[in-house]
């Protein structure tokens, strides 16, 4: 089987050169792909005249001299793509239920080979081929089994595999190490072993068997090679930032919480990147931060953080959407809780779109500020029902308890508008929930 391009809008790839300027999504992509042969992009206008307005937008970013915005090569630091697509050697489990244990082949680590723990899981009924997803714990988490289990009976194969070189634990507990398992997950790991080779850090191998994971995953026969997604959560949404701008053989990509710019506002700034050399800090930010790979994603991304997120802050989060050139959407909640929340109804409903072509999430345009009011444009095929516009003024540097405000916004067809925030506004952002309950924000302004 060989992997296809997504059927979203790309307008260039690569590395960042300078400022970013936001081009404002004035059209929908109304189908990513159907995984039969290279998908077609079909753009619906707005009524406001808004496809040419994004012409003249996408003009104006060129003029400015970006030079990003050249198609480039896409970059994938230390990762072997050419071999990590290749299928590797699996052992099957048990199975209890729709879901089934499997051990597969990871790279080598301080000289030895390792192997992976996953849980496999498969819809009750149908022979496929069906869609599927991969599904990347974070940082405490493990392979978890009812992950998988509950994309199983939402019709997808979906795999879940543990990323700290455990394997499902004995006697009560819930993992144990594998005794060729792969490096740990923690902050040691992560941050401060600069001595170790590159493909012996932690950001390497999980990555790889994220990847190897996706490869294991295409090649059963019960699945579409064509229709396959990613979701992370915590760590595993900064891993997902990477996979997906790494590998275009995924369709749909949702990094939950995760972001790159870790060593600018994160929980891992005072913790761990100040005591971290200049040097090491600089090859850590090249090789593992994913600002370092998003603005070469290819694949639909769906965004979803808090606002007041204790290890993301929304800065950086921002920061890491404006990067993505590919088809977006993002999601703030207010004061969203951060854990492990395999339901999370926007994600699932992303999802679905992307790889089962179910009616899409709105999406709302950036915000404009001007004149005393705040306004932002939504493209919709369902009906909006509510808006709202959230500001702090309260420092970055104290995302996780700074208050914010919440207003109403006047919905007048696709048009939210509200009056503007005040000018000491360090971060504001608009949400718009659907008849279906469904609710998506604006990226964040980041003052």
């Amino acid at each position: 089987r060989t992997a296809r391009r997504p059927g979203a809008l790309q307008v260039g790839s690569g590395r960042r050169t300078g400022r970013i300027l936001t081009v404002l999504a004035p059209f929908e992509l109304l189908r990513p792909g159907t995984g039969r042969g290279p998908a077609k992009p079909r753009f619906r206008c707005s009524k406001r005249g808004t496809f040419i307005g994004g012409i003249l937008s996408l003009t104006v970013l060129l003029a400015a001299g970006c030079s990003s915005i050249k198609t480039s090569e896409r970059h994938t630091g230390p990762w072997n793509m050419t071999a990590l697509k290749q299928v590797a050697a699996a052992e099957w489990g048990g199975r209890t239920g729709l879901v089934q244990e499997v051990y597969y082949q990871g790279e080598p680590y301080r000289g030895k080979v390792t192997r992976v723990f996953a849980y496999l899981g498969r819809p009750a009924t149908g022979d496929g081929p069906f869609p599927a997803m991969v599904l990347v714990h974070g940082g405490g988490g493990h392979a978890f089994p009812q992950w998988a289990e509950l994309y199983a009976k939402r019709g997808y194969a979906a795999i879940a595999m543990d990323l700290a070189g455990n394997k499902e634990g004995e006697g009560g507990k819930k993992t144990e190490p594998l005794p060729d398992g792969g490096p740990p997950q923690d902050d040691l790991t992560k941050f401060r072993l600069p001595d170790l080779p590159d493909k012996d850090q932690w950001t390497y191998h999980a990555v790889a068997d994220v990847l190897l994971a996706h490869s294991l995953l295409r090649s059963l026969p019960e699945v579409d090679a064509d229709r396959t997604g990613v979701v992370g959560i915590s760590w595993g949404g900064y891993l997902t930032c990477i996979v997906a701008a790494v590998d275009p053989r995924f369709k749909a990509a949702v990094p939950m919480y995760g972001c790159g710019f870790l060593n600018e506002n994160s929980a891992w700034k005072d913790s761990n990147f100040k005591s971290m050399s200049p040097e090491w800090t600089k090859k850590w930010l090249s090789l593992w931060d994913p600002s370092s790979y998003v603005a070469g994603t290819r694949v639909p991304v769906f965004f979803v953080n808090g606002s007041n997120d204790p290890f993301y802050p929304l800065d950086s989060y921002a920061k890491t959407f404006a990067l993505v050139r590919s088809q977006k959407n993002i999601r703030i909640q207010l004061k969203m809780a951060h854990g492990h929340t395999f339901d999370q109804k926007e994600t699932l409903m992303f999802i679905d779109q992307c790889l089962k072509d179910a009616v899409p999430l709105p999406v709302v345009s950036e915000l404009a500020i001007r004149d005393g009011r705040a306004t932002a444009e939504v493209t919709a095929r369902t009906k909006l029902v509510e808006a709202k516009l959230y500001y702090t003024t309260g420092p970055h540097k104290e995302n996780k308890s700074r208050p914010w405000v919440e207003c109403a916004m006047a919905i007048e067809g696709n048009r939210l508008s509200a009056d503007a925030p005040p000018a000491d506004a360090t971060a504001i952002f608009a949400t718009v929930t659907d008849d279906r309950g469904a609710m998506v924000s604006s990226p964040a302004v980041i003052r």
